[in-house]
């Protein structure tokens, strides 16, 4: 039987230019002659974005790319079998696929509902959540594109309850850890439901072999793990997948050799090539299930209004600033007296539980949390949150912060931008500029979620105007770049100029 089947392989090879064929669960391998795998190399080969800034190519040790095709060893990541057929259908060359390589499960939409009712759960599953993961299932991986708010935990709370294998959970941050864990504990409603959270401790158990069906981490507590022990997960799925771009995450799912079940999830792609093609390399095809606007239409995300408070600087201020570099005007932003006074008074002046995000601890945060510290009423709580801060700590503050209704957090971008679900925050300020539509997007995820008592959130843009002679200055750039985001995700917003001084 095996020779007949390599028979088979052999005859599919002959008839076809390219032959895609399995290696493992990470690659498949491309059987080619040299110029087409040539070709497939300069396809899938792409500039890193701000790959001329970075010191490897300034050394002239790299080209500033990203190679998705291995030349040497013929190996692709296996999420990618749908782009290499692309790529040969482009160039009208015959490509096969191994027998059952891609081929989809047929599990029916009535089976997969049968299950979920088995679960028992409090939470009543909304469509795309079912949509989601019938579609998970079916094909064993996928990147599910759902935003902010719309529930991506249950769809991973229903796959890590669907397969009998041992499970890997990873999360960006320590805060998501303890909150996973919670949700699972809220969607099943059983206490002893039995998760292991892993959260940087050294000498632990958990380091050779674990005994829990399903472990919840962050990729820092685990990356440095040999392969052996990542051998024991047959079900990997990575939260926030946005942010696998670091070599020590993709090593992580490298490690993973044999590991069959692969799910991505996230809400927001930075939309270059290179990112979505890296992520649906490592986990499969994006599927995106839903988007924001239609959630807020359905009300089941809060109605956002967007305010943009453009500060106006005088024209000596202007003209001083002109010709600074990037850190040294973020550096005169974040340090101005009647700006940062300007965001006390405005924290101060709303009502609801309110988010404040900054960029840099000493430089901003901290002077901010000092500042409204020391001028809040003291019934109103003020929370501090940074990276130093411990995830008990964090969790703490979000609950706390879920049964106040005039808090204020000042946090940085990194704790509270990505996962915190908060649902009864009411305004958000961005105290410091950024571009990132990754980070722009996630940061205004913390507030659609609803409550009983709240459905709109409001976001405080705060943007800085210090244009010479027709120069646009860094950060006003920035607001530019959210704006066209903004328009792009069909959000309402409004813009105020503000004199910041006289």
């Amino acid at each position: 039987l095996e020779m007949q089947l390599n028979g088979e392989n052999l005859k599919m090879q002959s008839d076809s230019e390219i032959f895609i064929r399995s290696h493992n669960e990470v690659h498949v391998k491309i059987e080619s002659d040299r110029g087409i795998a040539q070709e497939i190399s300069d396809h899938f080969s792409f500039y890193v974005p701000g790959y001329r800034f970075m010191p490897a190519f300034k050394s002239r040790s790299w080209d500033g790319k990203i190679r998705l095709f291995d030349l040497n060893k013929l190996i692709i990541y296996k999420g990618l079998i749908n782009e290499v057929k692309k790529f040969a259908d482009s160039r009208k060359y015959k490509v096969d696929v191994e027998n059952n390589l891609d081929t989809a499960n047929e599990f029916s939409m009535f089976e997969c509902g049968q299950f979920v009712q088995t679960l028992r759960s409090k939470l009543e599953p909304r469509d795309y959540q079912i949509d989601g993961f019938v579609h998970a299932i079916r094909n064993n991986r996928c990147l599910l594109l759902s935003p902010t708010g719309s529930g991506k935990s249950f769809i991973i709370y229903l796959i890590t309850c669907f397969y009998p294998h041992k499970k890997l959970i990873i999360v960006p941050t320590i805060s998501l850890v303890h909150q996973m864990e919670k949700d699972f504990i809220d969607y099943s409603g059983k206490p002893g439901f039995r998760t292991l959270k892993i959260t940087g401790t050294t000498n632990k158990d958990w380091q050779y072999r674990i005994d829990d069906d399903i472990v919840i981490t962050t990729w820092q507590s685990v990356y440095k793990m040999p392969s052996k022990w990542f051998s024991q997960f047959g079900v990997v799925i990575g939260d926030e997948a946005h942010q696998y771009k670091a070599k020590s995450l993709t090593s992580i799912l490298e490690k993973m050799p044999t590991c069959k079940y692969r799910f991505g999830f996230t809400g927001t792609l930075d939309g270059t090539e290179t990112h979505q093609l890296v992520l649906e390399g490592l986990f499969g095809k994006v599927k995106s299930l839903v988007k924001t606007k239609d959630l807020m239409e359905s009300k089941q995300l809060a109605k956002l209004h967007i305010k943009i408070l453009l500060l106006k600087y005088n024209k000596q201020t202007c003209k001083d600033r002109s010709g600074s570099k990037y850190k040294e005007e973020m550096d005169f932003i974040v340090g101005h007296k009647q700006r940062n006074e300007f965001i006390q008074n405005l924290a101060l002046s709303l009502e609801g539980n309110s988010l404040i995000l900054f960029q840099y601890v000493e430089k901003h945060g901290r002077i901010l949390y000092d500042l409204i510290n020391n001028n809040v009423d003291k019934k109103r709580k003020v929370f501090f949150v940074f990276g130093g801060t411990d995830g008990e700590t964090r969790e703490s503050v979000r609950q706390i912060t879920e049964k106040e209704n005039n808090a204020i957090i000042i946090a940085s971008y990194g704790t509270f931008s990505t996962g915190i679900n908060i649902r009864a925050l009411h305004n958000i300020i961005f105290a410091s500029p950024s571009k990132s539509r990754i980070r722009n997007l996630q940061s205004i995820g913390r507030g659609l979620r609803t409550n009983d008592n709240k459905d709109k959130c409001t976001l405080y843009d705060i943007a800085d105007d210090l244009q010479h002679n027709k120069k646009v200055n860094f950060t006003l750039k920035h607001l530019f770049e959210r704006v066209k985001i903004y328009n792009q995700e069909k959000f309402d917003y409004k813009m105020y100029k503000i004199n910041l001084e006289k």
